[in-house]
């Protein structure tokens, strides 16, 4: 049984080069010509290991998604909700403008799926960060039950909020911002923060001590 030729390339190599083509021009405008171009191979054997411009931006997002994890390991790893919080927008407002000189300042995932009339490209691109939303959430559920956030406190719409703030960042990057800037938007941010409820302990001696105080 014949096999097909080996790979003449490495394949995270080749996806990282990819990677900055879609972010820079978006799927739709990122031609086969530039790609292969940037990734220095030919266009049969793209088709021949990503099957299709498609299927190349899905190992790419892949790819993405596999360097960014440490940074999420990071962030889930913070000792108590507001600091899960602090990580993620601190971390966003650094790597969003610290692109090495490669990438586009901004986020892949934001951004390479603008106006793209292919929908099934903006649905992967949401699952993508709607990935991330629920291990906020799940996160944040966790502070919830453990007393880090108030019983009323919604982890879903945390993580929804946190996103939404994130997406910004990142747009304003792509526009120019610092960041020292966007580190600016993250500390508003994170003024509005839930605070843990005060034990029931705590909250009677502080109206012990008032009563005290007005005797």
């Amino acid at each position: 049984m014949r096999t097909g030729r080996p790979r003449s390339f490495c394949t995270d190599t080749v996806l990282d080069r990819a990677l900055t083509v879609f972010w820079r021009h978006g799927y739709e405008g990122a031609s086969i010509a530039e790609l292969t171009a940037a990734m220095g191979i030919n266009t049969p054997s793209l088709y021949a290991a990503f099957g299709s411009k498609e299927g190349l931006f899905r190992a790419v997002l892949e790819r993405y998604d596999a360097k960014r994890k440490s940074f999420m390991d990071r962030v889930l790893a913070g000792t108590s909700a507001k600091s899960v919080a602090r990580l993620f927008l601190e971390g966003v407002a650094e790597f969003a403008c610290d692109t090495k000189g490669r990438d586009p300042p901004g986020c892949f995932s934001v951004q390479s799926g603008l106006s793209c009339t292919d929908q099934d490209i903006p649905n992967a691109l949401a699952k993508y960060r709607a990935h991330k939303e629920r291990l906020l959430r799940e996160r944040f559920e966790r502070a919830r039950n453990e007393g880090d956030l108030p019983k009323g406190a919604d982890p879903l719409a945390l993580a929804r909020y946190l996103m939404a703030v994130a997406n910004g960042m990142c747009v304003q990057a792509s526009a120019g911002s610092s960041t020292r800037e966007l580190l600016a938007t993250a500390k508003l941010a994170l003024a509005a923060w839930p605070d843990a409820d005060e034990p029931e302990s705590k909250r009677r001696t502080a109206r012990s001590r008032a009563t005290a105080a007005r005797a």
